[in-house]
């Protein structure tokens, strides 16, 4: 047995150089490790076959697991900016940390530094350890400016937001509560889809949450909002923009090919039903204005839409 009770060197080096292979699976959680600590612990282990000359020398010997390197001053959760993979910190799987864990320890006041693994981009998905939070900004409809700041994955739902914020504020649990984006603008948006991701929900960095509670009697602060239904479209109507040539234009958009891409436009008709009067316009039908923003697709629905406008 090596120091502290650890198994065997040999073991130590195997295990951690099988687990390091691991492949990345989304919700996985993957753990920090500062570079310094672990080049150091392959010194001792003789992890490297060109350096084994101070295998077991305890003048090398690691002791707990340090992260201090990766923390901001006087933040233990808050990692410092542009840290590096590799040359920063190591990544490693939960059972390749739990082994380090119980052979050498962790520092004592540190807590482990755990991310989640997520699954970016919207037409080629590939895996990655989401090592930066989102930073969001959590408050009462009643008291707005009483802000308080947490850090979540983007692979966190709304609902986990939630009943964080609930527990934040001492809301009770037979409370009924809504969530809404509060914009810049002042202007805000209802998050009515508990089971939507961070990711999916397009929230950013610095964004303002707001939770509102039901009033006694039974009405909302902020008034009614009804919520969208899961299969709900996200378009609007919008009477004056709307010659009859934006249906044909539209349909010539859907019919064509777009390379390289899984992505195809559904088939809308201009609504027939819409009832309204202006003179000189009576021989025009409303039609449909804006596609849903899936996050980061804003310039792309912009470009779709404005080649809508475009004649043969």
């Amino acid at each position: 047995m090596a120091e502290g009770g650890a198994a065997d060197l040999d073991i130590q080096r195997s295990d951690i150089a099988t687990l390091l292979k691991t492949s990345l699976r989304k919700g996985d959680t993957w753990y920090l490790v500062d570079s310094r600590w672990f080049k150091q612990w392959k010194k001792y282990v003789g992890f490297d076959s060109w350096d084994k000359y101070q295998m077991g020398d305890q003048n090398v010997y690691p002791g707990p697991i340090d992260n201090s390197g990766l923390l901001k001053d006087g933040d233990a959760q808050s990692l410092k900016e542009h840290l590096i993979d590799e040359l920063d910190y190591i990544l490693l799987p939960t059972e390749g940390w739990n082994k380090l864990v119980s052979w050498y320890t962790l520092m004592e006041g540190q807590e482990p530094i755990a991310r989640k693994v997520v699954e970016q981009g919207m037409f080629v998905k590939h895996c990655k350890v989401e090592v930066y939070l989102t930073e969001l900004k959590l408050c009462e409809n009643g008291n707005m400016n009483n802000v308080v700041t947490r850090r979540f994955s983007k692979a966190d739902t709304i609902d986990t937001i939630e009943k964080e914020i609930r527990k934040i504020f001492n809301i009770p649990d037979e409370k009924e509560t809504r969530l809404w984006n509060k914009y810049m603008s002042n202007t805000f948006e209802p998050l009515n889809k508990p089971d939507s991701t961070i990711q999916d929900a397009g929230l950013y960095q610095g964004q303002v949450l707001v939770i509102e509670q039901k009033n006694e009697d039974g009405t909302w602060p902020r008034g009614p909002s009804t919520p969208k239904s899961p299969g709900a479209s996200n378009f609007s109507t919008l009477p004056k923009i709307s010659p009859s040539s934006l249906s044909n234009n539209y349909n010539n958009i859907n019919n064509r090919n777009v390379k390289n891409s899984n992505y195809c436009l559904p088939s809308y008709t201009a609504y027939k039903n819409y009832d309204y009067s202006e003179p000189g316009r009576n021989n025009e039908q409303p039609g449909l204005c804006g596609l849903s923003n899936l996050g980061n697709t804003c310039f792309m629905n912009s470009a779709i839409q404005k080649n809508t406008r475009v004649h043969n």
